[in-house]
């Protein structure tokens, strides 16, 4: 992907008539408003309400699919495809964007959310806007902190804001993130294992 590319994360099950959905579409407008390319998985739910509202700002938006029940076909906002063959192959190529939001989502979302989380707070990827959207995501967030190993610098390398607007204020002036070591890392040698 080329351009200043912002991945957007989101559930492929939410309606036109759930919250979520609205925000997602207005989300996608504001990043096509500002000039992002945006890419998302491509299929329906949040990541087409995003991919609507960012193709009718005139932004390109770009859906990294993959294979899945009944051969799920891109939603009708996608100006260009980028079939994965697994999870994996799709996650390397949303990753490689210049910032993350996620906005409604479930299981799926939040595997996107830790890994570039995760790759952030290994030093695997140069520091990039990581955006959560919505309430929900206060509360995991807080959950996390709360429950398990992780110390306030890790949490703020997670913006939380509660809606689209909010969510774009905080992209502010940060682009073009490298990826500085690949992904996944290459396994580590062991020491005694020689050269």
């Amino acid at each position: 992907m080329s351009g200043r590319v912002v991945a957007v994360f989101g559930s492929s099950r939410i309606g036109p008539d759930d919250p979520g959905y609205a925000v997602a579409h207005q989300l996608g407008r504001l990043l096509g408003e500002r000039g992002w390319t945006v890419a998302t998985g491509g299929h329906d739910g949040a990541m087409a309400a995003v991919s609507r509202g960012a193709r009718e700002a005139g932004a390109h938006v770009v859906g990294v699919t993959m294979p899945g029940p009944q051969g799920r076909s891109p939603n009708a906002w996608v100006a260009e495809e980028r079939p994965a063959d697994d999870l994996f192959a799709r996650l390397r190529m949303l990753l490689d964007a210049d910032a993350w939001i996620a906005v409604a989502g479930g299981v799926g979302t939040l595997a996107e959310v830790a890994v570039a989380w995760n790759l952030m707070q290994n030093a695997h990827v140069a520091l990039r806007p990581l955006i959560v959207v919505g309430d929900g995501w206060r509360e995991v967030l807080r959950a996390l902190g709360d429950s398990l190993v992780v110390d306030a610098s890790d949490l703020a390398m997670v913006t939380a804001v509660p809606d689209a607007d909010a969510a774009l204020a905080a992209l502010g002036p940060r682009r073009g993130a490298e990826i500085t070591g690949g992904w996944p890392p290459p396994p580590r040698r062991r020491r005694d294992a020689g050269p």
